[in-house]
């Protein structure tokens, strides 16, 4: 039996369309409801399966929903969950898959109007590629997802939200808004950085030189620019402080190599080692 009678996925994307996916071939939802600016996205998301119903009207869209999930980019977050909330029926629960969440938690709550709950989430799953083409129904299969509600949630839509989370076979963790941007600071904002800065920093005339390596350390430096400019102008304070932690290790590589100390060199390398091991 569906869990949700009606769940609405505004932005049908490489998340918004995994979501819809996996809710469809799990029978998960009585009716999923895919809404966007772009038709051909919403074309591309019904040809594929994950949406039963697709419209470019948010309030048609939203309408009927008991959940309202928005995978929009970071920029439009706050105001397409404002839409959504506007148009919703009483006691619809609204989510997000932002990889910010406090400044969006903090916009959204002054604007939601009696009725309708928000509480933020975001799925650590993805990559570089985009649009629902590469939309997978077990994208989130084994995959953690981050939920922060604040102080005001309910503890029977928290609930709600997190079972919704693991019917899809997500790991789900709960923690503050706040908190989230500081981990996610670290483990996913900073490497894009480092990704594009490596990427940068090579030469185009050794290009044809780079392996498996220089491959796997850039990847996800090809990511939608864009997108990533408003992560990191969502975030910018817990940035630039894992910025700092990431600029003193450099400055510590650095010494070692000018002044040829090969032991403090190795110390480092095997910490490194023994961190990057930690992760199963």
């Amino acid at each position: 039996m569906p869990r949700f009678n009606t769940v609405a996925i505004l932005g049908v994307g490489l998340i918004g369309g995994s979501i819809g996916l996996g809710l469809r071939r799990r029978g998960l939802a009585g009716r999923v409801i895919g809404i966007g600016h772009r038709k051909e996205s919403l074309r591309v998301a019904r040809e594929r399966g994950a949406v039963d119903e697709a419209t470019v009207d948010v309030a048609a869209g939203v309408a009927e929903a008991d959940l309202v999930i928005v995978c929009t980019p970071v920029g439009r977050i706050v105001d397409d969950v404002r839409s959504a909330a506007a148009n919703c029926r009483a006691g619809a629960l609204i989510t997000d898959v932002g990889s910010t969440k406090a400044e969006i938690a903090c916009a959204v709550a002054a604007g939601l109007p009696p009725g309708v709950a928000f509480i933020g989430s975001h799925p650590l799953a993805g990559s570089e590629r985009s649009g629902p083409a590469a939309a997978e129904a077990d994208l989130l299969v084994n995959r953690v997802v981050v939920v922060t509600p604040d102080e005001t949630a309910r503890v029977e839509d928290l609930k709600s939200l997190v079972d919704f989370w693991s019917s899809l076979g997500a790991r789900v963790v709960r923690m503050s808004a706040v908190e989230h941007d500081q981990a996610l600071a670290a483990t996913s904002h900073l490497p894009h950085l480092v990704a594009a800065a490596l990427a940068l920093a090579t030469p185009r005339e050794v290009l044809a030189l780079t392996a498996s390596g220089w491959a796997d350390t850039t990847r996800v430096a090809s990511g939608d620019p864009e997108l990533w400019r408003q992560i990191f102008a969502s975030n910018r304070a817990a940035v630039l402080t894992a910025l700092v932690r990431f600029d003193e290790t450099l400055a510590a590589l650095r010494a070692a190599l000018e002044r040829q100390n090969d032991d403090s060199l190795r110390q480092i390398l095997a910490a490194a080692k023994e961190r990057r091991d930690a992760v199963a």
